[in-house]
């Protein structure tokens, strides 16, 4: 560059200051050119406005000198400063089309100078009345929020005001906003490190959805995948996490029962119209809901293109259930993943399920894996709304096909006539131990071809899981008779487990079964129903559930307790001479005994009352404690006993006269011989497996405690 050339209007000490290569010189040049051009605008001097603009753009800017372009580039910023409103006002020609490719290109400059320069073009453009800057935002706005993370503090401020500015228009002329073109660019900066970006990319998302709303539906996977991760943020990011929070649930009430309707998709109200959704997100599908591999990838693509040309017809506006599907499966099968995402997908699996039955269960046998997987969670509250899905799912009338298909894959025991589903048609009494199917009282709720299946997979779980059987089991159980019908969750769990084969899972869940029966409140109505089994459908509920509490002879005898079979019980009481009397044994005989003195069999108590209508009952408690060695529980036992009435009438004959007027057992519609031949061949069984495993064969190494 020759010195000796005039630059003026442009002072020497501002030309030699504008080549030099100390930024901070270059600085002090720019705050002149400032102040000169300010004097220039109050003096209305537009020709050497000009002068200096054409000086700095075509001597220093596009110079070959780089300290030269970089005091021309800060120099031009100077002049847009002091300019403001004027650098368009003032002409009539500008050439905005012509310009936005211009800035579009610029934007991208990691230059902060340039940088500078681009936010206050675009905020003199923004300001000026007369033009729509909305029109060309999804052309910037991705620009704008990688701005947004430069490190200059000062830069940072200009571009968050500017993009505040954009805003606030969006809000004020919401038909007029092309939500669509740049929803994608939302879901990619949501998902950056940087907090401010993050934060205002989702500010930008909430208003978004609540502005556009169904317009916002195809991009529903790419919005879950940015929003999913936020809702586990901890107080360090809560502003983002609450944000987040407000997006997840905008977007969860854009979904309705119209989605589930196989008819064309509805067009948008709208006016404007953005991208196919189906081309814009295909080329996301490998990273907002999950790649090729099925792996899930929490991060978009550096080099997706996002800036799609708007169409000139309506965009039908598409719930794409198997991306969201996808996401939402990638998110919960996760562990790593926190607590308070893991509730939201489940909630937005429920609400998936109550809005789109019909499109949901397409989806529903690549879900249940994850979905019994889950149960083992060590939140409760997650646990509970997993069942509350897993509910929804066993009783849907969307779930009920007429073939449902195999069940449980090659390895299911139990063949596909077996299983089911109960109607009210096929009610009936289990007299034979042939008897196949599931039963079900007519006056419970059907449920659906996925329930029986969700049955056998739990009990397969319990049983591959001991421990989760043992903490979580009963409160499991529990909540899905609160959830489901309790009278089909035990009929059916109960139906399954007589053809099980691993006997001593079998005895066990059986037990924890009988617990939760007679302890738990939420079996109140179910106690209730078999406690005087005057219907048929209840006495067709004692036998089912007395054919697998042969798994355990203890459990049998309370489950006839409880029933008021008495007569039954103390039968029972007297095959266990013939039984193998081991330690657990005798454990369960003395929980029985503590049970015995709870609320839950007071009735059974105030009945010690009457001697003469009750003898088996009294007959069958000296057998238990006749069973005990003297413990603490043969002392309550005893104690209980004594108080007894008039105990010589315990010489009571089987005459009709002394037979129990209230027994349960002269009904005729149960088959009691046949029952009790059931348990001494479910025992006989038990017996053979326990010596097989010891290796003991035909030897009874009895352990008897004395």
């Amino acid at each position: 560059m020759n010195p000796e050339k005039d630059f003026a209007p442009l002072t020497p000490n501002i030309v030699r200051a504008l080549n030099d290569k100390l930024y901070e010189k270059r600085k002090v040049a720019a705050l002149e050119i400032e102040k000169l051009v300010r004097e220039f605008v109050a003096q209305n001097n537009t020709v050497q406005i000009k002068h200096v603009i054409q000086t700095l753009s075509q001597e220093f800017a596009l110079s070959q000198h780089p300290h030269s372009r970089k005091g021309g580039l800060i120099g031009l910023a100077a002049c847009s400063i002091a300019l403001g409103k004027d650098i368009v006002t003032e002409s009539n020609k500008f050439d905005l089309v012509g310009f936005i490719p211009l800035l579009r290109e610029r934007i991208y400059s990691n230059n902060q100078y340039a940088r500078q320069f681009i936010i206050s073009w675009i905020l003199v453009l923004e300001s000026v009345p007369d033009i729509n800057l909305l029109d060309y935002l999804p052309e910037i706005l991705d620009g704008l929020f990688q701005i947004l993370g430069d490190n200059g503090k000062e830069i940072r401020k200009m571009c968050e005001v500017v993009l505040g500015e954009f805003l606030k228009e969006i809000k004020k002329n919401p038909s007029s906003v092309k939500f669509a073109e740049m929803a994608n660019i939302l879901v990619i900066h949501c998902q950056t490190t940087d907090d401010l970006i993050q934060l205002t990319a989702m500010c930008w998302m909430r208003e978004f959805i609540q502005l556009a709303g169904r317009v916002m539906l195809p991009y529903s996977s790419g919005i879950l995948t940015a929003v999913l991760p936020c809702l586990a943020y901890d107080d360090r990011k809560k502003s983002i996490k609450e944000v987040a929070n407000v997006c997840n649930q905008s977007l969860m009430k854009l979904v309705t029962p119209e989605d589930d309707e196989p008819d064309e998709p509805k067009p948008v109200v709208q006016k404007q119209a953005g991208p196919n959704p189906d081309d814009s997100l295909a080329k996301q599908e490998g990273t907002a809901s999950g790649g090729p591999d099925g792996s899930c990838d929490s991060s978009f693509s550096s080099g997706l293109s996002v800036f799609t040309p708007a169409s000139t017809e309506r965009a039908p506006v598409t719930l794409h259930l198997d991306g969201i599907v996808q996401v939402l499966s990638c998110h919960l099968s996760n562990m790593a993943i926190g607590m308070m995402t893991r509730i939201a997908v489940l909630k937005w699996l429920y609400h998936l399920y109550i809005k789109t039955p019909r499109k949901m269960f397409r989806h529903t046998d690549s879900l249940f894996p994850t979905l019994l997987q889950t149960l083992s969670d060590e939140s409760d509250e997650v646990i509970l709304k997993d069942l509350e899905v897993l509910a929804e799912i066993a009783s849907s009338p969307a779930g009920q096909m007429d073939d449902p298909g195999p069940l449980d894959g090659p390895d299911l025991r139990v063949s596909h006539s077996e299983l089911q589903v109960p109607t009210p048609g096929r009610a009936g009494l289990l007299k034979t131990p042939g008897t196949k199917g599931l039963e079900c009282s007519p006056s419970t709720p059907t449920m659906n071809s996925y329930f029986y299946k969700f049955m056998i997979n739990l009990l397969k779980r319990f049983s591959s899981e001991r421990k989760l059987l043992e903490v979580r089991g009963g409160f499991i159980i529990r909540q899905l008779c609160l959830l489901l019908n309790a009278e089909n969750i035990f009929h059916s769990m109960a139906d399954i487990l007589l053809r099980e084969e691993d006997l001593k899972f079998a005895s066990t869940m059986v037990h924890t079964l009988n617990t939760i029966l007679l302890t738990s409140t939420e079996l109140f109505q179910l106690r209730n129903q078999l406690k005087d089994l005057k219907t048929p459908e209840s006495q067709n509920l004692f036998c089912c559930l007395y054919r697998s509490w042969c798994h355990n002879p203890v459990t049998t005898v309370s489950l006839c307790f409880l029933t008021q079979n008495y007569r039954h019980a103390y039968d029972l009481i007297q095959k266990f001479g013939d039984l193998e009397v081991t330690v657990d044994f005798l454990t369960e005989v003395d929980k029985l005994v503590q049970l015995i003195e709870c609320p839950i069999f007071t009735y059974l108590r105030l009945q010690l009352l009457d001697v003469k209508n009750n003898p088996y009952l009294i007959k069958a408690l000296y057998g238990l404690l006749m069973l005990l060695p003297q413990s603490s529980a043969f002392q309550l036992l005893s104690h209980r006993l004594q108080c007894v009435p008039n105990p010589e009438l315990l010489q009571t004959g089987d005459s009709a006269k002394a037979a129990p007027t209230s027994q349960k057992a002269d009904s005729p519609s149960i088959d009691y011989a046949e029952l009790l031949q059931h348990f001494e061949r479910v025992q006989k069984k038990h017996l053979e497996v326990r010596h097989q495993r010891s290796g003991r064969g035909d030897h009874l190494d009895r352990r008897v405690v004395l």
